[in-house]
């Protein structure tokens, strides 16, 4: 085999460049925020101001004047909405709380 014939084969091995076809991506929706829950706390018999307060405050990123406003609402009605979260944090506060012996509930908030 010849020079040219040699450069011939490797050229034909080599073939013309094609593009590859583009690659689909399915198309996907933004992720949509998680639906939303209330953290309830309730009144209760045992435990004194202070106390909620401070626990209410520490669980949670209210700042003192708000947790007694929802310690108080709480006492005054029975119940007082805390936090509006995802179902996943909510229930985490209401084991926490309840690891604290205050008794706090959730539920969806629409």
């Amino acid at each position: 085999m010849s020079q040219k014939d040699t450069e011939q084969s490797q050229t034909d091995q080599a073939g013309t460049a094609t593009k590859a076809p583009p690659k689909t991506v399915p198309q996907q929706k933004p992720p949509q925020p998680l639906p939303p829950w209330k953290v309830l706390l309730h009144n209760d018999d045992k435990n004194d101001f202070e106390y909620v307060i401070i626990t209410v405050m520490t669980l949670t990123s209210l700042n003192q004047n708000d947790a007694v406003q929802r310690t108080v609402e709480a006492h005054k009605t029975g119940v007082a909405l805390l936090v509006t979260t995802h179902k996943e944090r909510a229930e985490l506060y209401r084991d926490q709380f309840e690891s604290k012996g205050l008794t706090v509930t959730i539920e969806p908030a629409e």
